[in-house]
Parts: C-alpha cells; sequence; structure tokens
C-alpha cells in the first residue's frame, strides 16, 4: 500500500509532508475532510522518498494537536511504516459529512496540491451541500447481496488488481460494507446497487440513461416534426451504462481519414477523452434522488449534448468547474476511479477543454441550472494554418511555447523556473501578449492559472 501511494504525485486526494507540522496537518486534515478526503503520506518529500526526518511518537503527538484543531474535529486513520532510521506515517482522512472549519475560522477544501481557503457565499453552498447526507451510502429498502452481479463484482475485483490495490483482508461481504455498497445489516446501499446491481433500475428506475440521434441541428425528424434518428434506452449497472452509451456514441461519430505524408490517420468527430469524460461525469456527478429523470446523451448534426440531472454541487460553479474539484457522490467516484474508469481524480474538466481545443475544436460550452448540468461538444473543426510563432515572440516567449508543446500547458512558476533571472511581471506580461495574440488560452484563475495552445 505505502509503495504505490509513494509511485504517485501529490494532488487532490494525496498530499506529502517531510515533517509533522502541527499547522499544516490541521490544515490538510480540514481540506481533505471539506472535499473528497484523501491520505496524508508524513515523513516523504514531494518526490515521494522518505525524509528519516521523523518518530512515531512526534506525530502522534503533533496530530493529536492537530485533530483538535478542525472544529468539529475529524476522526482520521493512521498507520505506521517503520523503516531504517525513523518511519513513515500515513493518515486516512474521510469525507466528512459536516462542515470543519481551523480555530482561526478558515474554511479549507483541497485544490490539486493546494489546501485553499473559501469565501463566505462558497462555504455556505458547501454546508447547504453536506446538510443534504449522502442518498449514496442509503439502504435501498429489500435489497441485498443477492441483488449484486458477480460477473460485475469479479470485473471490478480484476481491475482494482490491476491498479495495484492490495488483496482483500476479509471477505466480499466485509469490503462491499467498507467501500459503503453495503450496510452491516447486509442491505445493499444506493451506491452498491448502481455500481454491481445486476438491475439497479428495479430500485431506482431513474439510474439508467436515454441516447438520442437528430438528423439536424433541433430535436426534429427528416421533415422538421418532432421524431429522432435513433433512440435507445440504457439499463444495468452503471459501468455497463457508461461502456453502452460510450459505444452508442462512438457507432454513430464520423470518421474521417486524414493523410499526413504517407501516413493514413482516422479522425473521429470529437475527441476521445473529451467524450469520455462527458459521459463519466454525467454519471458521477448526476443527483440520483431526482426521480422521473435520466441521463440524456443527445446528438445532432453539429454537436453532442449530454445532460446530467442535478444542478451544480456543494461550493461548484461555472466560473470554478476548472479550478474547484465536489463530488456529489463520492462513493461512486471512488469505485469508478478503482475501476479504471477515472484517470486522475479532479483533473477531467480542464483536460476536456485541452483536447477539443488542441484537435481544433470551440471549447466546450457548459450550462448548470438547479436542476441539470450540461455540457455541449462541438464538432467544428478550424483548420487554419497555424501562424509562425517565431515571427511573433520573443526569445522568452518562444521557449514558453517549446516547453507548452512538450508538456501541453505551462504555469506562471513553470515560466519563472524556464527564465530565473527575469522578474515575474515581466513573464507575466509574456504571457498575456501570447493571449492577446491568440496562442495560448488561459484556463483558471489566481494559483490555479496556467496556459495551453490554443
Amino acid at each position: 500500500m505505502l509503495k504505490q501511494l509513494l509511485k504517485q504525485k501529490p494532488g487532490q486526494s494525496i498530499a506529502f509532508l517531510p515533517e509533522a507540522d502541527i499547522d499544516v496537518l490541521a490544515e490538510t486534515i480540514a481540506a481533505f475532510a471539506n472535499s473528497e478526503g484523501g491520505t496524508v503520506v508524513i515523513g516523504v518529500n514531494l518526490m515521494g522518498r522518505p525524509t528519516d526526518a521523523v518518530l512515531s511518537d512526534e506525530v502522534e503527538a503533533a496530530l493529536g494537536q492537530a485533530v483538535i484543531r478542525c472544529r468539529p474535529p475529524v476522526a482520521v486513520d493512521w498507520q505506521q511504516h517503520d523503516l531504517s532510521g525513523g518511519c513513515v506515517v500515513t493518515l486516512r482522512v474521510p469525507r466528512s459529512p459536516e462542515l470543519h472549519a481551523l480555530l482561526d475560522g478558515r474554511v479549507l477544501i483541497r485544490q490539486r496540491m493546494e489546501n485553499r481557503p473559501m469565501g463566505g457565499e462558497a462555504i455556505r453552498h458547501l454546508a447547504a451541500a453536506k446538510s443534504v447526507g449522502d442518498f449514496e451510502t442509503g439502504a435501498v429498502a429489500g435489497s441485498s447481496l443477492l441483488d449484486f452481479d458477480r460477473r460485475v463484482l469479479d470485473e471490478y475485483l480484476k481491475h482494482r488488481s490491476e491498479r495495484g490495490r492490495k488483496a482483500l483482508n476479509d471477505s466480499l461481504e466485509r469490503h462491499l460494507i467498507e467501500i459503503g455498497a453495503m450496510t452491516e445489516d447486509g442491505e445493499a446501499t444506493a451506491a452498491g446497487l448502481l455500481i454491481f446491481g445486476k438491475r439497479p433500475q428495479i430500485y431506482l428506475p431513474q439510474s439508467g440513461a436515454l441516447f438520442v440521434k437528430f438528423h439536424g441541428k433541433e430535436p426534429r425528424g427528416r421533415d422538421g416534426q418532432a421524431g429522432y434518428g435513433r433512440r435507445v434506452e440504457i439499463e444495468g449497472s452503471l459501468p455497463r451504462v457508461m461502456e453502452r452509451a460510450w459505444n452508442l456514441v462512438w457507432e454513430e461519430m464520423r470518421v474521417e481519414a486524414v493523410v499526413t505524408g504517407l501516413k493514413r490517420e482516422e479522425v473521429p468527430e470529437y475527441p476521445r477523452f473529451a467524450v469520455r469524460e462527458a459521459l463519466v461525469n454525467a454519471f458521477c456527478h448526476r443527483d440520483y434522488r431526482l426521480k422521473g429523470r435520466r441521463v440524456e446523451i443527445r446528438m445532432y448534426e453539429d454537436r453532442l449534448e449530454v445532460i446530467s440531472p442535478g444542478g451544480l454541487p456543494g461550493y461548484m460553479t461555472l466560473d470554478n468547474l476548472v479550478e474547484e474539484h465536489f463530488s456529489r457522490n463520492p462513493r461512486l467516484v471512488s469505485s469508478l476511479f478503482e475501476w479504471g474508469y477515472i484517470e486522475e481524480l479532479g483533473l477531467g474538466i480542464d483536460r476536456m477543454i485541452e483536447e477539443m481545443l488542441q484537435f481544433g475544436h470551440p471549447p466546450p460550452e457548459f450550462k448548470a441550472t438547479p436542476y441539470s448540468f450540461t455540457v455541449k461538444l462541438f464538432n467544428a473543426i478550424d483548420r487554419a494554418p497555424v501562424m509562425r510563432w517565431e515571427a511573433n515572440m520573443n526569445e522568452r516567449q518562444i521557449r514558453a511555447m517549446t516547453l507548452i508543446e512538450q508538456n501541453g500547458r505551462i504555469t506562471n512558476r513553470d515560466y519563472q523556473s524556464l527564465c530565473p533571472s527575469v522578474s515575474a511581471e515581466t513573464l507575466r506580461l509574456d504571457l498575456v501578449d501570447l493571449v492577446d495574440k491568440g496562442l495560448l488560452l488561459k484556463i483558471g484563475d489566481k494559483r490555479g492559472t496556467y496556459y495551453i495552445l490554443k
């Protein structure tokens, strides 16, 4: 378990601390509890290498002080891993149903590698979201382990093992209880039925999906009247529904053959990752309390729309979609992450935007109402020739563009590392100039800002 953690990078759900600093520890615990939960590894540097700088007694004392600096206190599980000359300690911080503040009144959330303080309006939204309670962990009356599909369970365990997770210490039933798929009384939870159920729609009819293909740009048939080209209702466990939804979109998607030199390449109508992310997000983050509405996938002549029931959760808004991350259904997200449907937590929207732009499409459009969230992907491609960079840039900017070509993005900090002898303000203006010239697109705000090729 520790080896797998150290192979990962600090981010949305993992924090590496070289020492047991009480203040930093308290901030990280509170931020994880207010967000998706996560794991704190004490005694390693940012590269995941042990520092031999902590002792178990010191960590235990610091942890005791850090926990009581959170109001209300946060319950954490910790484990010691003895190494030569010291130890490494891992803390598992669960997502909390309560809102946690520090003694100084700050309310923090986890934003990638940072513990970020929240403002008043965001705090109110988060408090309201937590007070609703977790629908996904509620027992579904009349259900039991018999409602789970053994083939789906075996597939989940196989993918979990392929991701390097350790074998189950206890029975499968105990594991299902630990991940919130089943209650101690043997009843299936909403999350359990959604992920592993044979026919979840018997208990949760809203959990399926509807795919519709229209011939034109409006929801009408060929004759201009109400109608469609293809309509499919999708049912089954969530992994099966997502797979079927993806296959339907792929079947209906146009593919263009592009020849570059002697190489022939097939280019789909929409970038793969962007479509996949839109679908996965719709099923992961929809509000399953809303009955009578399913996820809808609508294909038009010029666009793909994915509509998810339920407004944006917690403190999420259209303005902070790229920088922030909050799951309405954290257990669904965790299970699908173990399954491999989600590659890296909290990095989907920005990668969707990047991929659409890099393949020449307009950026996705997002629409939020109190009861739905819609993602629109447009199939138009800009085939205008790319301007020569060297004719429009100084030497620093050329180096920045080269770095973006290699890494896909650049931050202000990356640029400062690239040009350490140049002032931060000059470098900032360089990036602003590249945005004004239409070469770069600015994503995010403040500390979360980065730039990608436009």
